[in-house]
C-alpha cells in the first residue's frame, strides 16, 4: 500500500458530540429513513440574502470551518422565473431544503419540481421525449448512471464551460452533464471489533478473510450497491463479479434494506463492517457521537469508486439560460457549502472541503471509469440474480 492509500484509510472521523443531525438518503428504490437536518442561518424572508450562513449546516461540522473559494452567489446572474426541475432521489428532502435556501436569495424564482425515483425519472424524461419533449428543463439526479442514460439518448444540451470548468474533467463527460456533489464507497467497521489495519485495502481479498467471516452487512437491492456491482462489472468482467458475489455470501455476510441500516448496525456492533456511501457513516456519527464506528477505503478498485449526484439541460428547454444559470448556482460556494455540511458529500469544487475529517477527492484512489458506463444496469442486475443475492 502507498502512503497515499495509507493516510486515506486512517484519516478517521472527526466528529464531536455537537455534531448536527444527518439524514440518510438514498441513490435506489428501497425504503428510507430521513431526520430533519436545520440550518444555522438567521433570514428575514426579504429576498436578497446571498451569505454563506445561509446554506450552512448547523452542529460541530458546521463550525471552524476553512476560508473558502470558488464562485459565489453574488458574482452570478439573479435566479427569476419558473424552472421545471426533474428531481431524481433528492436525499429524502434535502435537495428540496437547498432550493428553498435559493428561493429566500431570489423571490422571483420558482422552480417546480417533480420528485421521484432516479431512474423511474429518467425513464419519464425518455418516454416523454419520445412522445414530443419532456416538460422538463432540468434534471437532477443522484447518480451518474442515471444522467448518462439520459444524456445518451441525445436528449441534453451541451454545458457551458464557464459552468463545467471548476469540476474534475471526470465528473462532467462531453459537458452533457455534470457533478454537484459526491460519495465516495467506503467500509464502515466497528472499532470495538476491528481497527483500520483489519480491513482489506482491496475488495477481492474480503472473501478470502476468515476475520471477517459473520460480520459484514451489504444493501443489495440498494441502488448505490447495485452501481458498486456494476462497476466491478465493467472493471473485473462477469465471471471474476460472480465469483466475488458467492465469495461473500460464503462469508455469511448480513442483508440490510439500505446502506444507512448497514452503517447503523455497524456502531450497534450488529455486525463489525460492511460496505456504504461514505456520508451514512457521517450521519450515524451525526445522530450518535460516541459510536464506535470509523471508514475504511479500498484502493483503485470498485469499492473504491466516487459516484456523483449531477445535473443536465434538457435540450427540449426552452429555457436554456435560466437552466444553464441554475446549475451554475449548484457549484457556488454556497451550494457547495450546502452539500458539504448538510449531505456531508464531497464538494465538487476545489475551494470547499469536505466535513468530519475525510480523506479529500484528491487523496482517495478511485478507479479510472467512465461514471456514464453505471447506466447499463440491467446486465448487472442479472448477474446478481443468478448468483442469488436478489
Amino acid at each position: 500500500m502507498t502512503s497515499r492509500d495509507t493516510s486515506s484509510r486512517r484519516r478517521f472521523l472527526a466528529l464531536s458530540a455537537a455534531a448536527a443531525t444527518g439524514l440518510a438518503g438514498c441513490t435506489g428504490g428501497s425504503s428510507q429513513q430521513t431526520q430533519t437536518t436545520t440550518t444555522n442561518a438567521t433570514t428575514t424572508g426579504s429576498g436578497n440574502e446571498t451569505g454563506v450562513e445561509l446554506f450552512q449546516g448547523s452542529g460541530t461540522l458546521a463550525e471552524d470551518r476553512p476560508e473558502l473559494s470558488g464562485t459565489r452567489i453574488e458574482d452570478l446572474p439573479a435566479l427569476s422565473g419558473t424552472l421545471n426541475v426533474y428531481l431524481g432521489g433528492g436525499e429524502g428532502g434535502l435537495y428540496r431544503n437547498l432550493l428553498d435556501r435559493l428561493r429566500r436569495v431570489y423571490p422571483d424564482f420558482k422552480p417546480k419540481v417533480r420528485s421521484a425515483p432516479t431512474a423511474q425519472l429518467a425513464n419519464t424524461i425518455v418516454e416523454e421525449s419520445r412522445g414530443g419533449s419532456s416538460p422538463a428543463d432540468v434534471f437532477w439526479a443522484v447518480d451518474a448512471g442515471s444522467l448518462a442514460y439520459v444524456a445518451q439518448k441525445g436528449l441534453t444540451a451541451k454545458l457551458p464551460s464557464k459552468v463545467t470548468e471548476p469540476v474534475p474533467d471526470n465528473f462532467h463527460p462531453n459537458d452533457q452533464w455534470v457533478g454537484v456533489a459526491g460519495r465516495a464507497r467506503s467500509v464502515p467497521y466497528n472499532t470495538e471489533q476491528f481497527s483500520a489495519e483489519d480491513i482489506p485495502n482491496k475488495v477481492a481479498k474480503f472473501t478470502q478473510n476468515a476475520g471477517l467471516k459473520g460480520s459484514m452487512g451489504w444493501a443489495p437491492t440498494y441502488g448505490a450497491f447495485q452501481s458498486f456491482v456494476t462497476a466491478m462489472r465493467l472493471l473485473r468482467g462477469e465471471k471474476p463479479t460472480k465469483q466475488w458475489l458467492r465469495g461473500m455470501l460464503k462469508q455469511n455476510v448480513t442483508e440490510y434494506p439500505n446502506e444507512f441500516l448497514v452503517s447503523n448496525a455497524v456502531a450497534d456492533g450488529e455486525i463489525g463492517a460492511g460496505f456504504a456511501n461514505h456520508y451514512y457513516a457521517l450521519r450515524v456519527k451525526a445522530a450518535r457521537p460516541n459510536a464506535p464506528i470509523d471508514l475504511a477505503f479500498t484502493s483503485n478498485d470498485a469499492a473504491s469508486l466516487i459516484n456523483v449526484s449531477g445535473a443536465e439541460i434538457l435540450k427540449g428547454s426552452k429555457k436554456q439560460e435560466l437552466a444553464a444559470n441554475f446549475i451554475d448556482h449548484l457549484l457556488t460556494v454556497e451550494a457547495q457549502e450546502f452539500f458539504a455540511t448538510t449531505t456531508f458529500a464531497y464538494p465538487m469544487i476545489p475551494g470547499v472541503p469536505p466535513v468530519g475529517g475525510l480523506p479529500s477527492i484528491d487523496e482517495l484512489n478511485p478507479p479510472e471509469l467512465d461514471l456514464q458506463k453505471l447506466s447499463n444496469l440491467e446486465p448487472t442486475l442479472r448477474l446478481m440474480r443468478e448468483v442469488g443475492v436478489l
